[in-house]
């Protein structure tokens, strides 16, 4: 095997030391990169588990307070002790509006006592945004099963079957939450749904839609950091 010249072979192993000089700064860069990231994540992740959110002062949205009469199916007048958790569902019934849907609560109390007509929600967000409060925050709703006894319950009007939320009803979604959250020091790993207290596929198209949910939690608690810090 003919040798290499001498020449050859400092050309050689300059090519070499530039390679390997080019894998290692790919390598530096591609470090630091996640460094960065998981900084990031942690400063993320200690907002929301370690921060008292009750120092927070986020504005109360604009509610429309359209109590239901105090009957044993929709307002039992039970008494909500402490906060722990908000729950989000969904209507499941496409293209009604958030009065629609507090009346059909209202309309239980003529019903027999019956676990099948015990349902309402302590708030309802229509396909525009607008907010209904049914029931007085220091008294359960029947909306979140074994979780009524500690959560607050926001049902979410969409305008077709998939479930998803119309742009104003998200917005005020995030708003409304918020703004509870902060009311009540409920951190984000406690805002949750339905679904993730009994397994019901609700709210539909956030239960099917995984980065959706993730989005969704995320968007609320940008808007509650918005007002960390900021003089009341």
């Amino acid at each position: 095997m003919k040798k290499l010249s001498k020449a050859k072979r400092r050309r050689r192993m300059k090519v070499l030391r530039v390679s390997v000089l080019a894998a290692v700064i790919a390598v530096l860069v591609v470090v630091g990169i996640l460094a960065v990231k998981s900084e990031f994540l942690k400063e993320r992740n200690s907002d929301v588990s370690k921060i008292n959110l009750s120092s927070i002062k986020v504005p109360r949205p604009k509610i429309n307070v359209r109590l239901l009469t105090e009957n044993i199916n929709s307002r039992p007048g039970i008494a909500l002790r402490r906060v722990r958790g908000i729950v989000i569902h969904y209507t499941a019934n496409p293209g009604t509006d958030a009065m629609a849907n507090r009346n059909y609560f209202e309309s239980r109390k003529n019903e027999e006592d019956s676990s099948k007509n015990k349902v309402s929600s302590h708030f309802i967000i229509g396909l525009h945004g607008q907010i209904i409060q049914c029931i007085p925050l220091n008294e359960i709703s029947y909306a979140s099963n074994n979780r009524n006894s500690d959560t607050i319950s926001i049902e979410c009007c969409h305008p077709d079957k998939t479930g998803k939320f119309s742009m104003e009803t998200y917005k005020s979604l995030i708003n409304l939450t918020g703004w509870l959250c902060t009311r009540y020091d409920v951190s984000k790993s406690n805002v949750i749904r339905h679904y993730d207290v009994t397994g019901k596929l609700c709210p539909l198209y956030y239960v099917k839609h995984k980065t959706k949910w993730r989005d969704l939690k995320n968007d609320i608690w940008s808007y509650i950091m918005r007002y960390k810090g900021k003089a009341q």
